[in-house]
């Protein structure tokens, strides 16, 4: 988590920099580029993010991403990792105020995480989903 909260802090360094040098009359090809580091930074980051979830989610059992993230957690590490998740997609959508097309990429982890802190504190991984006839 704190390579990720160090990365976007960077791009964040970046992009006001960029800003102040188109400000003090910078090359627009400079900006450009400058632009592009900060785009390529962020597609990094969530990759990293992605595939950090990834590997969380076969240390603990799962088949696959989409079964960890319907999957109700069950022991505190699975707790933690839920909060740990919903906060990284609330700093994300932070993040969004500043480069717009953040907040639609920071929603998917800040809605699943959040699910499953709400689900546990709920008190609803005491059933799994799969064995209600209804569900």
């Amino acid at each position: 988590m704190a390579r990720v909260v160090v990365g976007l802090l960077a791009v964040l360094v970046v992009l006001i920099t960029m800003l102040v040098a188109v400000r003090a009359g910078a090359n627009t090809l400079v900006v450009i580029g400058l632009l592009a580091v900060l785009v390529l930074g962020v597609l990094l980051a969530l990759v990293a993010l992605v595939m950090g979830e990834v590997r969380k989610a076969r240390r603990a059992g799962y088949a696959s991403l989409s079964a960890y993230l319907a999957a109700t957690p069950k022991t505190d590490a699975e707790k933690r990792a839920a909060a740990d998740l919903a906060l990284k997609g609330l700093v994300i959508c932070l993040l969004g105020l500043l480069f717009p097309p953040l907040i639609l990429v920071g929603l998917v982890p800040l809605y699943f995480g959040a699910r499953k802190v709400i689900h546990v504190s709920m008190g609803l991984g005491l059933v799994d989903d799969i064995d209600l006839p209804g569900a």
